[in-house]
């Protein structure tokens, strides 16, 4: 009895120090706080910002420390819903913007606004509001790199006090009414088929000028091969002749060189002979016949020339006789 009643005695005791023991165990893996890579934690004491916890096992002073935020260091996106905007030529449009931003101080951060993503999304929208109310229709359509730049800049100045950097701003989609787009589409249309008939018409421009030059390219070969053709007949022509006046020249000569050749053997034959007067003048009278036969010019020889032939014989005899 005594000892049953001394173990009902110790069993409160040790179930307070049990729930102690727990408590502590408790209380003490609540103190541990892990901070992954590329994020950093805030811990507050007594309400008040104390330290930062930087990646890692970080411990807090359990009832004393606590971990007010845990904040994404790595560059994050935003895309916000198509924001409305008026432009300078009262063209009422969607423009749907993506914003790219990581936060650089994260106390700043976490104290100093209450809503950084809704305070940049209403930001953005007052901010492009501004920048396209400068421009019209066709500048807004075709200065999106310029748009961009201004906004980002804008965003960067406002959001650097929030201890974040806005690093690239982006006009995703630029949605003007229905029927602008639909006139927008003719116009392209019309543009293009504007800019395929240039072609077609420099095209065939090109080919024209090309079949001229062609065709005035095979004119001048043309004439020049002509040129070439009559310059080489003539050139043959012209030796031909001379060939031929050359060749008449000398059977003229060889003719004539025969001939006197012919007179001189009748005229030493003839002195070898020693003809008579009589023969003389017969033979001065055939030779008078075939001149006046020739087709060559005449010759008129007077009569008394007969007689002179005779008195050659004559004179023949006496200088034969004195000898």
């Amino acid at each position: 009895m005594v000892l049953l009643n001394s173990m009902s005695s110790q069993d409160p005791i040790l179930m307070m120090f049990g729930g102690i023991f727990l408590f502590v165990i408790i209380v003490a893996i609540a103190s541990v706080k892990i901070i992954s890579q590329s994020t950093i934690g805030l811990i507050e004491r007594l309400g008040k910002f104390h330290k930062k916890a930087e990646t890692g096992v970080n411990f807090l002073i359990p009832f004393l420390d606590n971990m007010k935020a845990v904040i994404d260091l790595r560059e994050q996106v935003i895309d916000f819903p198509p924001q409305a905007v008026i432009t300078k030529d009262n063209i009422a449009m969607q423009i749907d913007t993506v914003i790219y931003f990581k936060v650089t101080d994260p106390v700043n951060f976490i104290y100093q606004i209450s809503n950084p993503l809704n305070a940049i999304e209403n930001l953005t929208a007052t901010t492009l509001r501004n920048i396209i109310g400068d421009l019209d229709l066709d500048g807004t359509l075709t200065s999106r790199d310029i748009v961009n730049t201004k906004l980002r800049e804008i965003l960067d100045v406002a959001t650097d006090p929030w201890g974040i950097k806005v690093n690239r701003v982006e006009l995703k989609n630029i949605m003007p009414p229905r029927d602008i787009q639909d006139s927008m589409e003719r116009q392209m249309r019309a543009e293009r088929l504007k800019r395929e008939a240039i072609l077609t018409a420099e095209g065939q421009k090109l080919a024209a000028i090309t079949t001229a030059e062609g065709l005035k390219q095979a004119a001048i070969l043309n004439a020049e091969a002509d040129k070439e053709s009559n310059i080489r007949r003539s050139e043959g022509e012209k030796e031909a002749q001379i060939l031929r006046a050359t060749g008449e020249a000398e059977a003229i000569i060889l003719v004539q060189e025969a001939t006197a050749k012919g007179n001189k053997v009748v005229l030493d034959a003839i002195k070898a002979a020693d003809p008579s007067a009589a023969v003389i003048s017969i033979k001065g009278i055939e030779a008078l016949e075939k001149m006046a036969q020739s087709n060559s010019a005449k010759l008129i020889i007077p009569s008394e020339a007969v007689s002179l032939l005779g008195s050659i014989a004559g004179v023949k005899e006496m200088l034969s006789g004195k000898k």
